[in-house]
């Protein structure tokens, strides 16, 4: 996984033996299967301005571009974060254009 999120930091320094686990988890959900990494960031992506995590989306479309996700992509996986989660999803989402 390219950068981790910054909760993690604080897992690390509370649990190192959790974080551990967590971080082994979170390293292989990444990886390339079935899904790309990039689709699977997007779907992360939406799953984070669905839970209303402004913060993990302005990350992972960051990720995202990094990994070659164009604007339209970001924009139409915010759009499936309003159809899941109505507004809180859409304005978490709109996070991801944020610098």
């Amino acid at each position: 996984m390219a950068q981790r999120p910054t909760f993690m930091d604080e897992l690390r320094k509370h649990d190192p033996e959790f974080f551990e686990l967590v971080s082994a988890v979170m390293t292989k959900t990444q990886e390339a299967g079935a899904l790309d990494p990039k689709t699977k960031t997007l779907i992360t992506l939406a799953l984070d301005a669905a839970g209303n995590h402004p913060e993990g989306v302005r990350s992972l479309a960051a990720r995202a571009r990094a990994m070659g996700a164009k604007e339209e992509e970001i924009i139409e996986t915010i759009r499936l974060a309003f159809v899941g989660a109505g507004i809180p999803g859409l304005v978490a989402g709109l996070a991801a254009f944020r610098e």
